[in-house]
């Protein structure tokens, strides 16, 4: 099949814009290139839930379900039952606890999206291969099966956190990759654990996550300091998804003692506010007046507020111990700054120790502090590494760059079929 003809696609995902989330951004601005650089022929499935923690709680608000187009892309949103989430919620917790068979069944129907009908609007839908994304969730399957039943090819997009055992520790997941024509992983890392799970080699990609670094390069970084309230001060930050695995609470527990050696240091938290802001507040609280003084919490800022965010930091520090890639530290050296992230899982294939960042062990506060000291407080070594890691994006990580490798696999995928 030739590269030059325009492709029909099916993207299912948990979530599109506005939903919040990493995947949610990938699979749009995937999208988005897609049809402004090859003319291809884009539908989404989606849901109609703004992140993947409403999946099981009813109470939380819902996206308008039905038909929309958003730059060129043609989005189909689906209601979700959520009534089953309170139900499901101890009975799986306890099976999974005990190691009852099965439970991973359950955890895939608590996690959601339960979906009605989108196995068969899969089946019906008029594409040249479709693509899912990303595991533990529901959609996943209903995605593949649809796929297999209309006799066309599937794509799946795992996004593996291979260190959280409730999400991913489960066969289902293998036994579905075994099945698909191709698996995208983020890394090598990501990569080496699915075949080691069965996957077939010949068809497991490493593609990697891109980023639009041109918004960060017009930012005024002192402006930016001084639009937050920072003025001079030295400022660690944390920008993404306020999740329990992503060490927000680490970082609060070094920040005393990066404190004790430099008090003249600030704190940015932002994000989406998603449940796990109310824990962060309440450690913020437990702070004396003076430290509290020096935290600045920010929910739900738009995209184009970004790369301020990042421009008015000195250091990005993102301890998350389960991240299928981490687009997060892309965006900081798109800015120009230096990272730190964690010996866990997949970051150490993406954050290279002592060159374009410092990696520390996941859930160690006081390594945090040190290596996040060690930034501030020298410069003109923190400014270097955040221009190689720059140099890294704009040579691989541009969203166009990305979505060529990715359509370079599906057109590959299809021409096998």
């Amino acid at each position: 099949m030739s590269e030059a003809r325009p492709l029909r696609i099916l993207h299912v995902v948990q979530g599109y814009a506005p939903a919040v989330g990493g995947t949610e951004r990938v699979i749009q601005r995937l999208s988005e290139e897609l049809v402004s650089q090859y003319g291809d022929e884009v539908t989404v499935f989606t849901s109609d839930c703004y992140s993947a923690e409403a999946f099981p709680r009813p109470a939380h608000p819902r996206l308008p379900s039905g038909h929309e187009t958003r730059a060129g892309v043609s989005i189909r949103r689906f209601h979700v039952v959520r009534s089953f989430g309170p139900l499901l919620q101890p009975v799986q917790d306890a099976a999974f606890r005990l190691g009852v068979p099965l439970n991973q069944y359950l955890r895939t129907w608590y996690a959601g999206p339960i979906i009605p009908g989108l196995t068969g609007a899969v089946r019906r839908h008029p594409a040249d291969l479709v693509v899912a994304s990303s595991f533990p969730l529901r959609h996943m399957y209903q995605a593949l099966r649809g796929a297999r039943r209309s006799g066309r090819p599937c794509v799946l997009v795992g996004g593996m956190h291979s260190e959280d055992r409730w999400g991913y520790d489960r066969a289902m997941i293998h036994r579905a990759i075994r099945q698909a024509d191709l698996y995208v992983a983020y890394t090598g890392f990501e990569a080496q654990h699915v075949v080691s799970k069965g996957a077939d080699l010949e068809r497991v990609e490493v593609i990697g996550l891109g980023v639009d670094p041109e918004p960060f390069d017009r930012v005024d970084a002192r402006a930016a300091k001084r639009d937050l309230g920072f003025d001079d001060h030295p400022v660690i930050g944390f920008i993404g998804q306020l999740g329990v695995h992503k060490g927000v609470d680490t970082l609060l527990e070094a920040m005393p003692a990066i404190w004790a050696r430099r008090p003249d240091a600030r704190l940015l938290i932002a994000g989406a506010q998603t449940e796990f802001a109310a824990q962060i507040e309440e450690r913020v609280s437990r702070y004396d007046p003076e430290a509290r003084s020096k935290v600045v919490l920010r929910y739900d800022f738009g995209e184009d507020d970004k790369p301020r965010l990042f421009g008015a930091i000195d250091a990005f520090v993102y301890p998350s111990g389960y991240e299928s890639f981490g687009v997060a530290f892309l965006e900081a050296w798109s800015a120009g700054k230096p990272v730190v992230g964690c010996r866990s899982g997949a970051v150490p294939d993406v954050v290279r120790d002592g060159q374009d960042g410092v990696l520390v062990p996941f859930r160690d506060a006081e390594a945090l502090a040190a290596a996040s000291l060690s930034l501030i407080e020298n410069p003109e070594w923190a400014r270097a590494m955040g221009m190689i890691g720059r140099d890294r994006v704009r040579d691989r990580h541009t969203w166009p760059a990305v979505a060529r490798r990715f359509r370079e696999s599906y057109v590959r995928t299809v021409a096998a079929r």
